[in-house]
């Protein structure tokens, strides 16, 4: 190790960029042991707030309402195109619409119901739902990540915390132990969440493409002069304006239209009893499982083909688990059973009514069985609830390319946050613009839904398989579930989704290749840039600096200390970069104050700022270089440079004293002497309070004092972010595709996105940039 083990501690920040350090705001264990880690400063945080906190019914219900009109927008406006992309050749016997409403019927129940509703829902990480959520889950079980920095203390923050419902520990433990000691098990669990995490992006291009036209498609009803090209032009004129207002935010713009989409549902449950009493009452049998037996005796193979229609009753399934950080368990579970779960089974079980006296009408059975008077409103609605679901989908594959560029997977792209009262709300410029462009060439090529229908499919079910291959995992080795149950979870779920899967597969000519195209595109993107990633740093851990190093440096005459103080960037978690040395090579200078500061996200959704910043010094202590780690979750938004600074320097500066105070107190410290350095901190600010000074039983150390007031002066006279601009090339002796994916892929992916300069808002004027060239 480079660093000393000289220990600091951080205390609770408000998380102000004038935070003061009021006594009353601190939390102190009674007695705090000194260790040979960072392990007291990582733990000394009581567990911070978490998403299993307890909600009244009250906002478990108004959190439901909510959740209508963000989650449930794409299953809901399925019945759109359900049966017409399931009868693509027309109906030829109307017994089939039992089957067909039958498999509906079973297949909302199996999948989103049974299996997301009541089970995959529990697998959340800390609230967060979602493929990375799962794969982050599983990283903080076992050490399968790809990059190794993991550290001990990582496992003390208070989210980190792992449940196990039961005590199988020794199977899970065996199952743990393979997969860390499995290389290639690591990589191809990494290779499979990217897979699914692409697919979920595709469905971003998708499901606007779908929903919009196949809304949009209706307007024949009344307009019959207008051409498929026209209709596909009004659909493409509506997903620009929906991906231009996408830079106002997801809560603007899916938050306000959940009332739009419950009138959605309350009109297509209200038009499928209509269609049921007027038409068939008899289609009510489809509940009798025996119709989708009769279904394929009848059929054969042309009804498994048509299982590729039927799975696109149950697009946005995921949507259920992927934005769950948005709700609770108990709110998305009751807007599902509550609302989309009945409306959609009368919506369909009422156009099989129809259909059984008009099977002619199956291409556009929904309009169609529309009573005239409600033609117009429920247009009008279909097409704005077509919007809300797609934009449900844009927005979760934003949160997933934020996600997966902070887990080093992506190139660098702008993240902002477009909500300050729902975190994780987030809009990236450059991917709005792909998706947009991506969208329209779709819907300009295709124009009519059934092609786009068979890609659909496809992207759905891969998706849904992969996360019960991930659930299984999670079974296994953390809720530790009985051999029975883990053995029918993957069989029957597993199963169906295999079946509906391959039917998806067999058009695969006819549109079904667009997904997996979209998809082998990001997974090379993500998987060459996590390449390079996890090389860069191995080429860190390997090449850093002798722990005597600042220690030479500190006996250098010649070597002159700059006014103010130094942020030096690195990845590197353990040990002095090799950065370090080639920026005092090249500028024979050093701050008087320099922090080297290592960004690393833990596989958890958030961390509270309390829970940060990690401090450590470097011999000798009286030349001012500190180790820093701060640590954020996938979903935690970066604070701007100012307010990053200002957090930083007051927790370096209660380290100081909280170090002082060991060093005189030996090895442990009681809580007045945790008391005392509240309250030398307030001394120090001016800002002490008398019932706090009233409390002090140890003299401020004056060493800590004085300290203190060389950091406040350093940064009064600035800061300046060192930033290294490392060239990465691949060694002369690699072998040609190496060569290919470093020197080709990697660097034009790396020219061409943004820089780290964009990414952190660090201001021009005080960036340096450290040229130095690593050979992977």
């Amino acid at each position: 190790m480079a660093e000393t083990q000289h220990i600091s501690s951080n205390g609770a920040a408000n998380g102000d960029a004038n935070s003061e350090y009021a006594a009353s705001e601190k939390i102190l264990p009674k007695r705090l042991q000194r260790f040979d880690s960072l392990h007291m400063e990582a733990g000394k945080i009581p567990g911070g707030s978490t998403h299993a906190a307890k909600v009244g019914w009250a906002t478990t219900l108004h959190l439901a309402f909510q959740s209508i009109g963000v989650v449930y927008g794409d299953m809901g406006t399925s019945p759109l195109y359900v049966f017409s992309s399931t009868f693509t050749n027309g109906i030829n016997n109307t017994d089939d619409l039992l089957g067909v409403t039958s498999l509906i019927i079973y297949t909302v129940i199996l999948l989103p119901l049974i299996k997301y509703c009541f089970i995959v829902l529990r697998a959340n990480d800390n609230g967060d739902g979602g493929t990375f959520a799962l794969y982050s889950l599983i990283s903080r079980y076992a050490r399968i990540s790809l990059i190794p920095n993991q550290q001990a203390e990582d496992a003390m923050v208070s989210r980190y915390k792992l449940e196990s419902p039961t005590n199988r520990i020794k199977r899970a433990q065996w199952i743990k132990n393979k997969m860390e000691n499995s290389p290639k098990f690591k990589v191809m669990l990494f290779l499979v969440t990217v897979l699914a995490t692409s697919m979920v992006i595709g469905d971003g291009v998708l499901t606007p493409c779908i929903s919009v036209l196949s809304a949009v498609g209706g307007i024949t009803q009344k307009a019959t002069t207008l051409t498929q090209g026209q209709i596909a032009c009004i659909a493409i004129a509506i997903l620009i304006v929906l991906f231009l207002v996408q830079r106002f935010g997801t809560d603007k713009v899916g938050y306000t239209f959940a009332p739009i989409i419950l009138i959605w549902f309350i009109l297509i449950a209200g038009i499928g009893v209509y269609n049921l009493i007027k038409h068939d009452t008899s289609v009510l049998k489809a509940f009798n499982p025996k119709y989708i037996v009769d279904y394929f005796s009848r059929n054969g193979k042309q009804g498994w083909i048509s299982l590729g229609g039927v799975i696109l009753c149950i697009t946005g399934t995921e949507a259920m688990f992927a934005d769950l950080g948005h709700f609770n368990i108990r709110a998305v579970q009751i807007g599902f059973s509550v609302v989309l779960f009945p409306s959609v089974l009368l919506a369909y079980i009422g156009q099989a009514a129809y259909l059984r006296n008009y099977p002619e009408d199956v291409a556009n059975t929904f309009y169609k069985s529309i009573p005239g008077p409600l033609y117009w409103p429920t247009f009008v609605v279909a097409v704005a609830a077509a919007i809300i679901a797609s934009q449900a989908m844009i927005s979760g594959a934003f949160a997933i390319i934020a996600q997966s560029q902070v887990l080093g997977c992506f190139p660098r792209v702008r993240v902002t946050h477009t909500s300050t009262k729902y975190e994780g709300q987030v809009y990236i410029p450059e991917i709005n613009y792909a998706l947009m462009i991506l969208c329209v060439a779709v819907t300009a090529i295709f124009q009519t839904t059934e092609k786009i229908g068979n890609a659909y499919g496809i992207a759905v079910v891969f998706v849904m398989f992969i996360t019960t291959l991930l659930l299984t995992l999670v079974m296994v080795m953390i809720w530790k579930t009985s051999l029975l149950w883990i053995a029918l979870f993957p069989l029957i779920f597993g199963g169906a989704e295999l079946v509906y899967l391959s039917s998806a597969f067999y058009k695969f000519t006819q549109g079904g290749y667009l997904p997996l195209v979209f998809a082998a595109i990001l997974m090379f993107i993500m998987a060459t840039w996590h390449y390079v990633h996890v090389h860069r740093y191995n080429y860190e851990l390997q090449n850093k600096v002798s722990s005597n190093y600042v220690a030479e440096l500190a006996s250098r005459r010649n070597l002159a200390r700059l006014p103010g103080i130094g942020f030096l960037y690195s990845e590197l978690v353990q040990g002095i970069p090799p950065i370090l040395p080639h920026l005092v090579e090249k500028v024979p200078s050093i701050h008087s104050v320099l922090v080297i500061i290592s960004i690393k996200y833990l596989p958890i959704s958030k961390i509270e700022t309390s829970e940060r910043f990690l401090f450590r010094y470097v011999e000798p202590t009286d030349y001012r270089v500190f180790r820093c780690v701060v640590r954020y979750g996938y979903n935690d938004k970066v604070e701007d440079p100012r307010e990053f600074e200002v957090l930083l320097i007051e927790h370096l500066k209660r380290c100081i004293y909280e170090e002082s105070f060991y060093s005189q107190g030996g090895d442990d410290v009681t809580e007045e002497s945790g008391e005392a350095i509240e309250a030398s901190v307030g001394v120090q600010e001016g800002r002490l309070s008398k019932s706090s000074s009233d409390r002090i039983t140890t003299s401020p150390p004056n060493g800590s004092i004085d300290e203190v007031q060389i950091i406040q002066r350093e940064m009064e006279d600035g800061v300046v972010h060192m930033l290294g601009e490392t060239n990465v090339v691949a060694e002369p002796n690699a072998d040609f595709f190496k060569k290919i994916i470093v020197d080709y892929a990697y660097n034009f992916m790396r020219k061409n996105f943004r820089q780290p300069e964009k990414i952190t808002c660090i201001p021009h004027n005080r960036l340096l940039r450290v040229g130095m060239t690593y050979e992977i």
